[in-house]
């Protein structure tokens, strides 16, 4: 028997129209498919009713992901494919399995001798460093940064010194209602002359992508609370 297939299907980066931002091979692949495995199942099915209004939602099969999610049960979530049907693998926001949970799912199918078919759509990451104007030949993406402020303090001079010494970005990311709160602290810490990219509600209507010194930051009064934001820094 032909084993199904695990497709990534990327979702939107906020409550946008699903079709500006995804190809048509997204909308296809969702119509043809019926057993997901998603983060949360509510915006799930949100997000497949926009996309393919007239699929039945009592036919879909779902299969939850999440922080609670043992790894005992990760196997189960391909049965299906090794019964020769195809599985989609849904991010909550943005591409799966780029800092995000479906990056187990996805080494499971390698492991499994599943094929894994990526889909086009937008990545919050790649499209941060795209329009940055810093360097996009050799940068790092490093998720969340400490909690504790002295240790976060650490972290983004570590981070500031390994761009200067590799001539290497620095990505990385924060719960979005501490975002200005990481604003104060990166112009704080870094030199007053190292780049920060603030990248924020990228695709959105309210989309904001500002390259500047540090010391400039510093002085400007922006507000990022409770907005999606991409952090970059680099010091030349």
């Amino acid at each position: 028997m032909q084993k199904g297939k695990l497709f990534l299907i990327p979702t939107t980066l906020g409550d946008n129209a699903p079709l500006e931002v995804l190809p048509i091979s997204v909308k296809k692949t969702v119509e043809d498919v019926s057993i997901f495995i998603v983060e949360n199942e509510k915006s799930a099915r949100r997000f497949i009713k926009k996309i393919s209004p007239k699929k039945p939602q009592p036919s879909l099969e779902l299969f939850l992901l999440n922080k609670f999610t043992q790894s005992i049960e990760l196997p189960e979530f391909l049965e299906p494919c090794l019964k020769g049907k195809d599985v989609g693998l849904l991010s909550e926001a943005g591409c799966p399995g780029v800092a995000d949970p479906g990056a187990d799912v996805v080494k499971l199918a390698h492991e499994k001798d599943i094929q894994v078919v990526p889909l086009v759509g937008p990545s919050s990451i790649l499209m941060a460093i795209m329009s940055s104007g810093l360097n996009g030949q050799s940068f790092a993406f490093n998720g969340y940064l400490p909690i504790d402020k002295n240790e976060r303090k650490k972290e983004i001079k570590r981070l500031e010194r390994i761009s200067f010494d590799f001539n290497q970005s620095q990505i990385f990311i924060e719960t979005p209602y501490r975002n200005n709160k990481m604003l104060e602290d990166i112009c704080a810490t870094v030199s007053p002359d190292t780049n920060v990219c603030v990248a924020c509600d990228i695709t959105l209507p309210t989309e904001f992508i500002k390259t500047l010194p540090a010391k400039v930051w510093a002085k400007k009064n922006v507000d990022l609370h409770k907005r999606p934001t991409i952090f970059i820094i680099h010091k030349s």
